[in-house]
């Protein structure tokens, strides 16, 4: 790896991020000079973080509480010097800025966003909407974009600028960043501006407000951002303004907010007295793919396909910052389930109750009242069988009608096996032992495999026929009892092909954990035990068998008891290929792009990690490591396990990026190649410098 493509690695900008800055400087009344000094002194010092693109408050460089002093020219010419400033100023400072003016076009008085990037101005954005009701009386001063009648403008020095409603600037060198501005309260009305700009393309909006503050009204901001960006399915940037405006009838709150795709990025501390920088970085691969996903976005684009051509795309090239520029943006280490405590809770309460209602459904479709589940004391099977017997105490019926089975064979620890007989005791299921050796033996031997005669040979095979020994007495129960066997496999296994086909751990006639992934389990498991969904005596074992060493307990361990088999040996820590499959499958971003994030969520042992994680449990990983595991995923995904995904079980979508159903979200060839993706691989650096 060259130090080229290394340093080219680390660098958030060639990953299809950009780093957006919201700032909200201190300004005073009329006083253009300093409010120009206050805003080059933020852009500045967004530039030292590596910020692109900055957002300033509306009519920043005066002041928004002026009133009639709008009219005065000598405030008037003070901001086109103020301008003429600020333009000199950015040759030197490499940040795309959005700043707020009162500019003169024509007679009439705009109150516009002046973009400015190295020394030129980029274009003039303005207001669509003037608000003339309660305290507002926007429409005494200005005049709305839509009475405009140059579509170019000489500004500060510079002749020809592109002034209207209706200008998207798109980066001809960093792809799907295309910028529209809007100002204050175009975002309140019924159908923004920003609607039709993302419809044309649009995917980053920035919005110049001054919005000042009453009770109650920071929410409603928040409503606005957060609906706004994920109907355009785009990153919102919002400025409002703060300390320094009048405050002869109004407060103001500083209040800046950064959301992407509906989800707050970054907010700022409002009522402070000083000026204050957000930063957040953007995520511009992840919209484009919502977006090409989502075929309703381009539908109800096609409605107004008339009024999306009236948009004007102006192109300018972005000089993209270098060196080692890592995510100051937290990705996190387990992106199936929330950090925080109390949406963990719901999205468990949640998660297990949609995998119960499920099963439900199908024993009333399919007139069956008992069900067939095989109990290893591992984690899928110990889930599974708790939703069976939330789904009986949602149906009305006894837990007798859970007919379970421990299966043990020539590898099951003593500890898997105590734990399955607890449990079963423990939620008054009826409990049942089968031992599979003797059948697995009597196989061993039609088929003459060398361990029917005394030879210690754990091959494939030696492990098959024991998954498809306990399959297959599964069914058969089920045939017998009257029973619906229940499968325990997880949207991990299935995603990396860990089961065996047919009949296997990979068949059932419903398997409620197909769309729930090996980390949200563990998760499930403590919720179910820490909430007390059941007795004290099921939560005491739920607790221990998520102490349990994962294995598929195929090949006999040693004598201290311990399984010899550890599956993330072979495949890789669960949380790592959780990780991949979450990012590959939801959005479909590069081996590259995924290393990236996993390497700033995993580099720290400390960082990001939820509070409530025990220190012995919290892992960090090399780029060495990520890579490694990585390829593993990415050849078992994309080369050998399609075909198992294609004939899955029926079962419960539970989680946006939780479901690989070839009649879910996820439809594939069983017979492609991984070449593609290897091949991007290959441009992951092993050195974390």
């Amino acid at each position: 790896m060259s130090a080229m493509k290394s340093s080219r690695f680390f660098n958030l900008y060639n990953h299809g991020f950009i780093r957006t800055a919201v700032c909200i400087p201190e300004v005073k009344v009329a006083d253009t000079f300093f409010n120009t000094g206050k805003t080059l002194e933020l852009a500045r010092k967004a530039v030292a973080q590596k910020a692109i693109l900055a957002i300033f408050p509306e009519l920043g460089i005066s002041a928004y509480s002026n009133e009639d002093l709008f009219h005065q020219d000598a405030l008037l010419s003070s901001v086109n010097e103020s301008l003429k400033i600020i333009r000199k100023a950015s040759e030197k400072i490499n940040l795309i800025m959005a700043v707020g003016a009162p500019i003169q076009v024509d007679c009439r008085l705009f109150n516009c966003a002046v973009l400015f990037y190295l020394g030129r101005i980029l274009g003039v954005a303005v207001k669509s909407y003037l608000p003339n009701y309660r305290e507002f009386y926007e429409g005494r001063q200005f005049t709305p974009a839509s009475s405009a009648i140059s579509r170019k403008i000489d500004l500060a020095g510079q002749k020809d600028v592109p002034f209207g409603a209706n200008l998207i600037f798109r980066s001809t060198n960093l792809n799907n960043f295309n910028l529209f501005l809007e100002i204050c309260e175009d975002v309140w009305v019924p159908i923004p501006p920003s609607s039709f700009a993302a419809m044309a393309g649009a995917t980053v909006i920035g919005n110049l407000s001054a919005s000042n503050i009453t009770i109650g009204k920071s929410e409603y901001r928040h409503e606005l951002a957060a609906n706004q960006s994920a109907r355009c399915v785009a990153a919102y940037l919002y400025a409002a303004a703060g300390t320094g405006e009048s405050t002869t009838d109004l407060a103001w709150d500083g209040h800046a907010m950064i959301y992407e795709n509906g989800n707050l990025l970054a907010e700022s501390i409002r009522f402070s007295r000083k000026a204050q920088i957000i930063y957040s970085d953007i995520d511009l691969d992840r919209l484009a793919q919502d977006r090409m996903r989502l075929n309703s976005f381009s539908q109800n684009a096609a409605i107004h396909k008339d009024r999306l051509c009236s948009f004007s795309g102006i192109e300018f090239e972005v000089k993209i910052p270098q060196g080692r520029i890592l995510l100051n943006r937290e990705y996190p280490r387990f992106p199936y389930i929330p950090a925080d405590p109390s949406k963990r809770d719901l999205r468990c309460y949640e998660a297990y109750n949609i995998q119960a209602q499920g099963l439900a459904k199908r024993l009333e479709a399919s007139g069956i009242k008992n069900i067939v589940i095989g109990v290893s004391g591992g984690l899928d099977s110990t889930h599974a069988l708790i939703v069976a017997a939330k789904t009986m105490d949602l149906l009305g019926l006894p837990h007798s009608n859970i007919k379970a089975y421990t299966l043990p064979g020539f590898a099951t620890t003593s500890k898997t096996y105590n734990n399955s007989l607890q449990l079963m005791k423990a939620l008054h299921v009826e409990a049942n032992e089968i031992d599979i050796k003797p059948a697995s033996l009597q196989m061993f031997k039609d088929i003459k495999h060398p361990f029917s005669h005394g030879k210690k040979i754990y091959d494939t095979t030696f492990e098959n026929v024991q998954a498809g020994q306990r399959s297959a007495h599964l069914f058969r129960l089920a045939n017998m009892r009257e029973a619906l066997v229940v499968g325990t496999g997880d949207l991990s296994e299935l995603a990396l092909g860990w089961s065996t086909y047919g009949i296997g751990d990979h068949m059932s006639h419903y398997n409620v954990n197909t769309s729930v992934p090996k980390t949200l389990i563990q998760h499930l498991i403590r919720w179910v035990a820490e909430s007390n969904q059941f007795s004290p005596q099921v939560s005491r074992v739920l607790l221990d068998v998520l102490d349990t060493e994962i294995s598929p307990e195929l090949v006999p361990g040693k004598s201290d008891g311990n399984p010899y088999q550890k599956t993330e040996d072979f495949i890789g820590p669960y949380e790592l290929q959780d990780f991949n499959n979450f990012y590959i499958t939801r959005f479909g971003y590069k081996p590259t792009k995924v290393a990236f994030l996993e390497y700033c969520a995993w580099k720290d042992k400390e960082k990001g990690i939820w509070p409530d994680i025990p220190a012995d449990k919290r892992n960090s990983y090399s780029l060495k490591e990520i890579k490694k595991w990585l390829y593993v995923y990415l050849y078992r995904f994309f080369k050998t396990s399609q075909y198992k995904r294609s004939c899955v079980p029926n079962g419960p979508k539970v989680g946006s990026g939780g479901s690989l159903s070839p009649r879910g979200d996820y439809r594939a060839p069983s017979d492609s190649e991984p070449a593609v993706w290897l091949a991007e691989w290959e441009n992951i650096p092993e050195d974390d410098n």
